[in-house]
This record gives C-alpha cells, sequence and structure tokens, in this order.
C-alpha cells in the first residue's frame, strides 16, 4: 500500500523524526498536535483556545491527505490540568458534535513545553468510495 506523508514545518517534526499525518491506504494517523504555529510558539495560553487551534491543525493535516474531521474515529486529548476539562471538551464538541468519535481524555504531567496546555492526536478512517 503507498504510504502518504505530511509534514508541517515544526521545529519538533524534524528533530524527533516524525510526520504530523502518516496515510496508509484508507487509514489516517495525525500525530500528536499542539497549539503551536511554523515556529513552534503556542498560540494562547487559554485550554479552549488551545484546543480550537489545536483542531484546526488537524483538520488541515487530514485534508493534505486526502481526509477531514468527518473521518475521524477515535480522538486522544492529553491536558495538563484536568480542571481545564470542560473547556477542552466544549472545543472537541463544537466540532465533533455530529461526528462523535471515540474519544480518550487523559492528564498528563507535562508536555513538551510549559504553555501547552492541551495536545490531541486523532486516527481516521476514509470510506471506501473515497478511496
Amino acid at each position: 500500500m503507498e504510504r502518504q506523508q505530511v509534514s508541517t514545518g515544526t521545529p519538533w517534526e524534524d528533530l524527533a523524526g516524525y510526520s504530523r499525518a502518516v496515510r496508509v491506504g484508507p487509514l489516517v494517523y495525525v500525530a500528536g498536535t499542539t497549539a503551536t504555529n511554523q515556529k513552534g510558539e503556542i498560540s494562547s495560553t487559554d485550554p479552549y483556545e488551545q484546543t480550537c487551534h489545536i483542531l484546526q491543525r488537524i483538520a488541515s493535516a487530514l485534508e493534505a491527505v486526502g481526509a477531514s474531521l468527518s473521518h475521524v474515529v477515535r480522538t486522544r486529548v492529553y491536558i495538563t490540568n484536568m480542571d481545564d476539562w470542560q473547556a477542552v471538551a466544549r472545543a472537541h464538541g463544537e466540532v465533533f458534535a455530529d461526528i462523535r468519535p471515540a474519544n480518550t481524555l487523559v492528564e498528563v504531567s507535562r508536555l513538551a513545553t510549559p504553555d501547552m496546555q492541551v495536545e490531541i492526536e486523532v486516527d481516521a478512517v476514509i470510506p471506501e468510495a473515497s478511496l
């Protein structure tokens, strides 16, 4: 099967040797994504805004491999403060309300930098008719 990889050019992708998204056949995997820009700078310190930014970045990565948010079947959300779960869940719910992927929400002690409060990874399956 053909393997398609997407890079967004953030500093961590080259440093750690990973792709933002990988598509193999109908399966798409989007790496843990944070609310950073091309230079690796955090877009906001608000967990809701970070989640919105992350989901926009994920949507772009999915589109780059011919998928969309509607193809997402699983999300994994990592947050550094469980007190923020409602703000993060609200943003997730606004995007995935009708899609309703399987979801995991986990508190972690920290992410790559102290300003990162949320990281999300997704798995998607492109229906056969779209292949």
